[in-house]
């Protein structure tokens, strides 16, 4: 059974930091773009940041400058480091993995369950 877990959530105050990780099983996602998407309540789910088989990276204008995509192959597993954490940013955040080029995720690829992020003031 193929699963993606995410962890790392919680609560932090505003210009704290965050490390999300998720971790892959059930098959090698080593040639897929992994993701991470966030949804806030009232909002829909909207990309954060992706990094693709190549180790090319991609990130949502919101974030970028303050948040770091990895991943490590050899463990199956990707990483969000979040840093200058503002309030704006309190999502679920969830962790996707696509066989698709160009950051293109869809509802039938690969999706955690999600964790909670919260920043308060």
């Amino acid at each position: 059974q193929v699963q993606l877990v995410e962890s790392g959530g919680g609560l932090v105050q505003a210009g704290g930091s965050l490390r999300l990780s998720c971790a892959a099983s059930g098959r090698s996602f080593s040639a897929y773009t992994m993701g991470w998407f966030r949804q806030a309540p009232g909002k829909e789910r909207e990309f954060v940041a992706g990094i693709d088989w190549n180790f090319n990276t991609r990130y949502a204008d919101s974030v970028k400058g303050r948040f770091t995509i990895s991943r490590m192959k050899a463990e199956n597993s990707v990483s969000l480091q979040m840093n200058n954490l503002k309030p704006e940013d309190t999502a679920v955040y969830y962790c996707a993995a696509t066989p698709n080029s160009g950051y293109t995720f869809r509802s039938n690829d690969y999706w955690g369950q999600g964790t909670q992020v919260t920043v308060s003031y």
